[in-house]
């Protein structure tokens, strides 16, 4: 490394041999370039040799071979900027980066990963120096500190932030004072009232603080106390460009316009002096008004009422009105004044009360005082200026002491504290280019803490060596006590300066001066040449040159009396308490000596002006004091240090400027730190670690001898000749610099060699295989090139002999050719002379025979002329003769015509003609008419007729098969089809009248028709593109399944949590109800609990009626005055209870909503994996709905009921069947009848609860017992007025009464509490059965719609398939359609039909039962012996010959027989048994009371077993054995009131003597729901049993463990596993092996398995348990460094295989743990594949698909390569993953969630074991019990 102007350091390699006393080294730097570096006495020293690249990045500096500055800078930037990890271990210092960025690195989930974890096992974090803190104070019984500093910018209130909220949530408070959350609230009202915007900060705290986090002796956060220090007063009044004032002033500003502030008569920012002389009020990303409301809120938490927190608004907004005052100068140049109408004086006095006139007065006047006279003396413009500015600031000072001293009152407690654990929050060194009295005590603090941080590391040193039992030699290191001694020392700079503050006249300049005569002589401060009013100070980090102007101003902090004393005289309380004198200064301290000592300490400000000048103590003389106390409260705890380091100066995310980084680490220690740790020996190795690392250096005869200590002796002996390089200690080998170094190199060479053998060996073999592969290759060459030659030889043989045949044939052929050629041509000519002379001879015969047709046509026309000419002439002379005679004729007709009497005749036949023939026209007409007429009515009854012949046609088929029949009606269709041909000829002419119309809708047929064929397209093209697309639409509607099904799974598990915290709650209420008892023997009843009435409610909370009653009971026994004390906490928990059962009720309601969501979605068709998941939520939705259905069968009884004694009454012979009926019937109508009274009775029952005398409870309480029971069993709702009314009466007895003692007298008010919430649980009962039955008929109806559309569409489509046929075909398919239509509702009555008669037959059956048990109870009732006995005798004599598998015992033997089966019941005891026998036994019983109809017996015994179990597994809530036991059991007691519910969806797997062992008379299914939230509670304490066994052996058994030997490499080991916090060997209690964590699983599936845990709970169990080990394991991988290796993955691959291994021979494969695994599994293979090129960026990417994109690269970033062998990854490669991995749409997450737990689901799993042949050891003493 060689010195850079900019890099500081630069980094490179020598390129040739340096020989000693070269004065030239020739180097090549890491930008190619090269450099020769002179080397002399007068230039440069050799320069530092860097680290070997194992050691580069290493989470501990103190861990580099080479300990220097250059290589120190170097690590700390390849840990930011490659890696981005901003913290770093130096020694016990804690290196924090400010990376200008939001890291997801603070969550819950990595407190919890760093909780209990050793500080040099994890990561560097903030949170393990917090951790280390924590644990050494539990461990060492120690107060603790954390020191956080650095400069502005750094991240130092962020770090103590962080740090406080570890403490917050590590060591919460045991009560519910919710203490932590008020430290943490502390934080943004100091931020408000403390913290400015500055150039090198957006949110810069000016003032420092050291808050005390107290704890109880269960380290249990109790209270804590702030001291603040040293509060930059001056930024009230100036700020400089681009700064701000104290955030408050801008907050209020932005919430001026708020209703609550208009009185402030605030504005903008802009409009006041005080907040805008940094030119820019606001602060990019920051909102003003939001954090005001943060602040707000916070000091509510805090407990500051709204009257003082007006009252500071109204103090901030007086200083910013004080602000704008405009003083006037006078003429004379020595007076000023205020002109009378300044509003902003106005403002500031009516803001503080004060009288206005006497503070304009005393603004610009001053009082002096001599000793003969006092007179008042007019001020100066300026004067008055820095007068009204000294008072803004004094005002604003102690309104923030009076805020600090209001938090620490808020966060005091009255406990005692045990310790505590202080967090430092101070400025770190300062240098500026002008430095005044601010930046000389930031500094002088910062050389106290500089020097306790010397001393603490020396001595920690020290401490190592001795533990180690080395010599120890003094090490020198620096000592900065002659600069403290100069400025606090007697005579030192603060003495001198509070010396020239009493002086009257003094001034800076004479200051200056004493200085420079006093001071000259030490060696740390010096004068500056070209100034007379500054001074050098040589600090340890850098020399500072202070300017003495102002330091005496700052230092007396003078305000004028009389305005304090007006402001005294304000009418506001907290103004004038602001100003009032105490009579304890602020810097009064008050310290024991004690162990436990408490310090209590209040703001280290100035305190207000007092009279007597003489003892007002200067701001530097209260700054020494309160740093005084500071260190001596350090100097008394153990010291943890932060050092806060910034990057840059542009506050850009991760950019390192390595001039500021080593400005900054010089001045804050770390430099220091390193340079102690190299004086002496710096690397340490436990002899475990070097033997394992250094081991390829020994021989092999070293390597027999069994210690490794004198291994390791012997070894270092050999290779190192210089003794003083190495120590032994006890546990470690401690080395001198770069002697690691010097192993590490000569472990390479030894590498090297050994690669160089195997390599020339390697490339031996590679050569003799190559020879012998070439020479193999030169034979098989020769043998095929021969080979070739002879094939080509024989070729060429065969070829000649071919040719010679081919030769001869051609020959042949051509010759062949030539004769058929002449011979063709012979024939055709013969051909050609033989056709001429035959065409010839042809056209002579042709010429003959054409001249015959000739003459034979010419006769033919000259005879057929002649006879034409004779033909007309004859005609002729017969025309003529003709008409001669016609001539004659017409002669005579015209003579007789003239005559008269011929006209008349005829004209008189004429008439008649024309009237003849006007009445038949007219006739005529009429037929046609009618005609026409008859023709519809003929084609309508034609119609009918045909339709009505259809439907006989179809009954007669439908009835008969005969073909016959059959055969004749088809005769008759063909007739009545003859008949339509002809009544389709009549309506032809009618037809053709709307021949258009017809053309049109031709048509429009035809456009249809194109349109049809352009939709099929377009439909075609759609199917292709659906086809197309039909793979994503499947992922897609699998990921919408899949999402569906999350949504399920987390409502369910919503329900679990707040089933965990119900019962969390109710624990914590029994412990509470303990606590209050009285000492004392009290007895309880045996069978009070919390769920004593519960049952008998299906929407009632499991806690509040068990709640009521022990109140009740409490109230009895400890009397109404001691019960009235606790009755706050009582009610408090009571509301708490209900709020969670109405979230309970809600989650329960959505969950019944997603199931159904699930069942609909389950209809379509899906994979199987989404079939089995809707079967499940269909099972879910209709064991519910079940239940409901449950409602309807009584009101189906009577209806079958009346139609059954109908049908008796019509059809019975037999008298005496119909009167027993008859009897039954009335008997049974008596009782329904009476039941419905006893219903009407209850309300009035309730309301005579609150006056009925205090001896008559107990009869009362059974009364409402029975009366509950009755309103279960019956389910019908109670009349809403008589519940209106018994409420009415409640609330007009609570009215009469309002004193609590006066209503608790006889415990009237919990007797009427519980009144009125029966009430209102009945109120609720009704409204939700009217829900649900709106809901259910909504559901109905949409069904029924849904199927009305469906028929409607059907029937369209018929339609239009019908009208497209002809008319034959639509007859034919209508009469088809019709003969299937009846077969298919012939179908449905019959199915109605057999349904209607097993339902008649099951109801018969139980009218039966019914009348045998009327048959018995009357027989009893005449019976003269006793109840209990009677009964038990006569169930013996009914079934002793038949054991039906019920157990029989007495209602006082029910304690004993809870005791003998739950309470005092062990596994072992029934281990050799049926499994799950308690359970069998519990449901035998309740057989048999549900059999004699003891619903007391029945409640009774199912309260008292519930509460049982919760009070067993409270007992043992650590034992595995036992909550499983207890688990098994009540998961099969749930299956057995399932299984024997008598409900057809329980009952399909049953055999018939299990279906007769149903119960016959109560449904259970309330009682189902309790026992089902009771299942999940144990299984969700026996996770919690089973993780907390599994977590401390996990992180050793999966990562540190060695299951494959001599695989992981070991490397350096810094400081921090040398102050760990538990010391524990290797071989300690700590370590587990994998085989111990297999060990303990096969435990765990043994115990279940063994005690008869249904299997599917069994893989949830194993599921949840592989979370944890995923979750747990991977989060210790993505925060430890030293396991992200190569070899650590194998490691963890095969310590996965191990456990997949495990499962699959445990048949858990199916189970989903491998799924749960699966990011550890892709993981480990991250850690093993090749991390170079882009291919391998695309393998990651698509491999690792169950990581997130910041796991990735954290691992990435993680990933250490063990040796010089391996490369690191490469920057750019992690860049390329997160490019490719952008798209990913996650949420950013870091760390597995450890917290989650999966929700549970109870598959319903029937037993096939028979009750009757269950066997009852005799070891459980249960001779009480009677088989029945």
């Amino acid at each position: 490394a060689t010195i850079d102007p900019e890099d500081v350091w630069r980094g490179a390699e020598i390129i040739k041999d340096y020989k000693e006393g070269d004065p030239i080294l020739h180097l090549k730097l890491e930008d190619e370039s090269t450099l020769e570096f002179r080397i002399g006495p007068k230039d440069n020293a050799l320069p530092f040799l860097r680290n070997p690249d194992i050691l580069v990045g290493e989470n501990d500096l103190t861990a580099l071979s080479y300990l220097h500055e250059p290589a120190v800078l170097h690590n700390l930037k390849v840990r930011f900027l490659e890696a981005n990890h901003i913290y770093t271990y130096c020694g016990i210092v804690l290196v924090a980066i400010n990376p200008y960025d939001q890291l997801q690195i603070y969550g819950e989930e990595v407190i919890n990963a760093y909780s209990g974890q050793n500080m040099g096992d994890m990561d560097p974090h903030i949170f393990a120096v917090a951790e280390e803190a924590y644990k050494q104070m539990a461990r060492d019984e120690r107060n603790q500190s954390i020191i956080v500093s650095g400069e502005s910018g750094a991240g130092k209130t962020v770090s103590a932030k962080y740090a406080m909220r570890f403490f917050a949530t590590v060591g919460g408070s045991a009560n519910d004072t919710n203490v932590e959350e008020k430290v943490l609230a502390s934080s943004p009202i100091m931020e408000a009232i403390g913290n400015a915007k500055t150039t090198r900060n957006d949110n810069s705290s000016r003032f420092g603080k050291y808050i005390q986090i107290g704890f109880d002796r269960r380290y249990h956060i109790i209270g804590a106390n702030m001291r603040t220090y040293l509060l930059e007063k001056s930024r009230v009044v100036f700020q400089a460009e681009d700064e701000r004032n104290y955030h408050i002033f801008y907050q209020l500003c932005a919430s001026a316009s708020l209703p609550d502030f208009k009185d402030l008569a605030l504005t903008s920012a802009e409009d006041f002096i005080f907040t805008s002389q940094g030119e820019n009020i606001f602060i990019e990303g920051v909102n003003d008004a939001e954090d005001f409301e943060k602040t707000r809120e916070a000091l509510t938490l805090l407990g500051v009422k709204e009257s003082n927190q007006s009252s500071i608004f109204r103090v901030i907004a007086s200083i910013l009105h004080l602000g704008n005052v405009e003083i006037c100068p006078e003429r004379d140049g020595e007076s000023c004044h205020i002109s009378k109408d300044d509003p902003h004086l106005a403002h500031f006095c009516r803001l503080l009360g004060v009288e206005l006139e006497q503070m304009e007065h005393w603004l610009c006047h001053r009082k002096l005082v001599t000793t003969s006279e006092t007179y008042v003396k007019s001020m100066s413009c300026k004067q008055a200026a820095n007068a009204r500015d000294a008072l803004a600031k004094h005002i604003y000072a102690h309104m923030f002491d009076w805020i600090v001293e209001y938090v620490n009152r808020s966060l005091h407690t009255s406990s005692k504290q045990h310790s505590f654990i202080g967090v430092l929050d101070i400025y770190g060194f300062e240098t500026f280019e002008i430095n005044s009295f601010e930046q000389f005590c930031i500094n002088y603090a910062n050389e106290k803490l500089q020097q306790q941080f010397n001393q603490h590391v020396f001595k920690l040193e020290q401490e190592e060596y001795m533990k180690e039992q080395i010599p120890w030699t003094l090490i020198d290191f620096y000592d900065n006590q002659p600069c403290i001694d100069l400025i606090e020392a007697k005579l030192g700079i603060l003495d001198l300066l509070d010396e020239e503050c009493k002086v009257p006249k003094g001034t800076d300049q004479n200051w200056c001066q004493k200085l420079f005569d006093r001071l000259s002589s030490r060696v740390h401060f010096q004068k500056p040449r070209m100034s007379n009013t500054s001074f050098i100070i040589i600090h340890f980090a850098d020399k500072v040159e202070y300017q003495c102007e102002g330091f005496l101003e700052k230092n007396r902090d003078t305000v004028y009396e009389e305005q304090i004393n007006i402001l005294k005289a304000s009418k506001y309380q907290l103004v004038a308490d602001l100003f009032q004198d105490t009579s304890k200064d602020s810097s009064n301290i008050t310290i024991t000596s004690s162990k436990s000592a408490k310090i209590n300490v209040r703001s280290a400000k100035p305190t207000p002006k007092v009279p007597n000048k003489e003892h007002k103590k200067t701001v530097g003389h209260q700054f020494r004091s309160s740093l005084q106390l500071l260190m001596e409260t350090l100097n008394a705890t153990t010291p943890h240090y932060v050092r806060c380091i910034k990057p840059n100066d542009e506050k850009e995310a991760f950019m390192f400027d390595a001039g500021r980084a080593v400005q900054q680490l010089r001045a804050c220690g770390v430099l220091e730190t390193i340079r102690i740790s190299a004086a002496g020996y710096p690397s340490r190795w436990t002899y475990p670690d070097f033997f394992n690392r250094y081991r390829v250096l020994m021989k092999k005869s070293d390597m027999t001898l069994g210690d490794k200590k004198l291994v390791c002796r012997n070894l270092l002996e050999t290779l190192i000749k210089d003794p003083d390089k190495f120590q032994f200690g006890k546990t470690k080998i401690f080395f001198r610099a770069g002697q690691v170094a010097y192993l590490e190199k000569l472990r390479a060479d030894k590498f090297r060699n050994a690669c160089i053998k195997i390599q020339k060996t390697v490339r031996g073999w590679l050569q003799r295989v190559r020879y012998r592969k070439i020479r193999k290759s030169a034979i098989t060459l020769q043998r095929y090139g021969r080979g070739y030659m002879a094939r080509r030889l024989a070729e060429r043989l065969r070829l000649t002999r071919a040719a010679l045949i081919c030769q001869k044939q051609y020959r042949m052929v051509r010759e062949r050719r030539e004769y058929l050629r002449v011979r063709q041509a012979v024939i055709t000519i013969q051909a050609y002379t033989r056709g001429m002379f035959t065409r010839a001879i042809f056209h002579e015969f042709l010429l003959h025979h054409k001249a015959m047709v000739i003459q034979k046509h010419v006769r033919g026309w000259l005879t057929r002329r002649k006879f034409v000419r004779a033909r007309n002439a004859a005609i002729t002379i017969q025309c003529a003769y003709r008409r001669l005679r016609a001539k004659r004729e017409l002669k005579q007709l015209k003579i007789e015509a003239r005559s008269a009497e011929h006209l008349k005749k005829l004209n008189t036949g004429m008439e008649n003609k024309i009237v003849q023939l006007q009445r038949k026209m007219d006739d005529q007409a009429k037929d046609l008419k009618t005609q026409n007429e008859q023709l519809v009515v003929a084609k309508a009854s034609l119609d009918s007729e045909v339709n009505k012949l259809q439907k006989e046609l179809e009954v007669m088929r439908s009835r008969q098969g005969d073909g016959s029949q059959l055969t004749s009606l088809q005769d008759e269709l063909e007739k009545l089809r003859a008949e339509l041909q002809e009544a389709h000829a009549h309506r032809k002419k009618l037809e053709e009248e709307y021949s258009s119309e017809k053309m049109e809708l031709e048509q429009r047929v035809e456009e249809l028709e194109r349109e049809n064929s352009m939709l099929k397209s377009e439909k075609e093209d759609m199917n292709r593109k659906i086809l197309r697309h039909s793979k994503n639409q499947e992922s897609s509607a699998s990921q919408s399944v899949g999402r569906v099904q999350a949504e399920l799974d987390e409502e369910r598990q919503r329900y679990q949590n707040l089933l965990r915290e119900f019962s969390r709650l109710e624990q914590r209420y029994d412990n509470l109800q303990e606590a209050k008892v009285t000492p004392g023997h009290r007895r309880n009843n045996s069978n009070q609990s919390s769920l004593e009435s519960d049952s008998n409610y299906p929407s009632i909370s499991t806690s509040e009626v068990g709640d009521t009653d022990d109140a009740i009971q409490l109230v009895e026994e400890m009397g109404a005055e001691k019960a009235a004390m606790d009755i706050g906490v009582f009610m408090k928990l009571q509301k708490r209870v209900r709020e969670l059962e109405m979230e309970r009720k809600r989650l329960q309601s959505n969950l019944e909503k997603m199931e159904d969501q699930a069942l609909r979605k389950g209809t379509e068709p899906k994979t199987t994996s989404e079939q089995d998941s809707s079967d499940l939520a269909y099972n879910s939705l209709k064991r519910q709905e079940l239940e409901s259905e449950n409602k309807k069968l009584k009101n189906d009884l009577n209806e079958l009921r009346k139609a059954i004694a109908d049908r008796a009454s019509q059809n019975s012979s037999s008298n005496e069947l119909q009167e027993g009926y008859n009897l039954l019937l009335s008997q049974l109508k008596a009782a329904n009848e009476e039941l419905e009274v006893r219903k009407e009775e209850v309300l009035i029952l309730r309301t005579q609860i609150v006056s009925t005398a205090q001896q008559k409870e107990e009869k009362s309480n059974h009364i409402e017992t029975n009366d509950e029971l009755e309103w279960t069993n019956s389910k019908k709702p109670i009349d809403k007025e008589q519940a209106l009314q018994a409420y009415h009466g409640l609330c007009e007895s609570k009215n009469k009464a309002s004193d609590w003692g006066y209503l608790n007298e006889d415990g009237e008010l919990g007797l009427a509490y519980q009144g009125l919430k029966q009430v209102a649980r009945l109120l609720e009962a009704q409204l939700q059965s009217q829900t649900r039955k709106h809901q259910d008929e909504m559901t109905a109806f949409q069904t029924q719609i849904e199927l009305l559309k469906d028929d409607i569409e059907k029937k369209q489509e018929m339609l239009n398939h019908t009208m497209s046929l002809s008319p034959e075909a639509q007859v034919e398919y209508s009469v088809q359609q019709e003969i299937t239509r009846l077969t298919n509702d012939n179908l449905d009555l019959k199915e109605l039909v057999e349904k209607l008669e097993k339902n008649e037959r099951k109801l018969k059956k139980q009218l039966r039962i019914y009348m045998k048990k009327v048959q018995e109870l009357e027989a009893a009732s005449q019976a003269t012996k006793s109840r209990p006995e009677l009964t038990r005798q006569v169930t013996v004599q009914r079934r002793e010959k038949d054991f039906e598998g019920m157990l029989e015992y007495h209602k006082d033997d029910e304690a004993l027989l809870v005791k003998t089966l739950i309470t005092d019941m062990k596994p072992n005891a029934v281990s050799a048994t049926v499994p799950c026998l308690p359970a069998y036994i519990l449901f035998m019983c309740i057989r048999h009371a549900d059999y004699i109809n003891d619903d007391q017996k029945v409640h009774s015994l199912l309260t008292a077993t519930i509460n049982a179990i919760k009070k067993v597994l409270k007992k043992n809530n650590d034992d595995f054995e036992m909550t499983s036991f207890w688990l098994a059991n009540t998961s099969r007691l749930l299956h057995c009131l399932k299984q024997y519910s008598g409900d057809e969806a329980f009952m399909t797997q049953n055999t018939a003597k299990q279906n007769e062992h149903c119960l016959k008379n109560f449904d259970l299914a309330e009682y189902r729901q309790v026992l089902s939230d009771l299942s999940i509670q144990i299984y969700q304490q026996l996770i919690k049993v089973a993780e907390h066994s599994l977590q401390p052996m996990i992180v050793s058994a999966m990562l540190e463990s060695e299951s494959i030997p001599s695989l992981s490499g070991v490397k350096p080991s810094g400081y921090r596993h040398r102050s760990s916090s538990m010391d524990t060997d290797g071989d300690g209690p700590g370590s587990y092996t994998l085989e111990s964590l297999i060990r303990q699983l096969g435990q765990f599936h043994g115990v279940m398995g063994e005690h008869g845990l249904d299997p599917e709970i069994v893989g949830q169990v194993i599921r949840q348990l592989f979370y944890s080990i995923n979750a747990i394991t991977l989060n210790n991988l993505l925060l430890r460094k030293d396991v992200c290796s190569w070899s650590t993955g194998m490691q963890l691959r095969y310590n996965i295989s191990q456990m997949e291994e495990w499962l699959r021979g445990k048949n858990l494969q199916q189970s989903g743990a491998v799924t749960n695994i699966e990011p550890l599994i892709q993981a480990a293979q991250l850690l093993q594949v090749k991390k170079k090129t882009s291919q391998d960026a695309e393998a990651i990417c698509s491999l690792c698909s169950a990581l997130t994109v910041q796991q990735i690269v954290k691992i990435l970033n993680l990933y250490t390569p063990l040796n010089e062998f391996e490369e690191r990854v490469t920057v750019s490669f992690i860049r390329n993953i997160q490019n490719h991995l952008q798209d990913r749409n996650e949420v950013p997450i870091l760390l597995v969630d450890t917290k989650h737990t999966f929700p549970v689901l109870f598959p319903y799993t029937p037993s096939a074991l028979s009750l009757e042949t269950l066997h009852i050891p005799a070891n459980l003493s249960l001779d009480f019990i009677t088989r029945v």
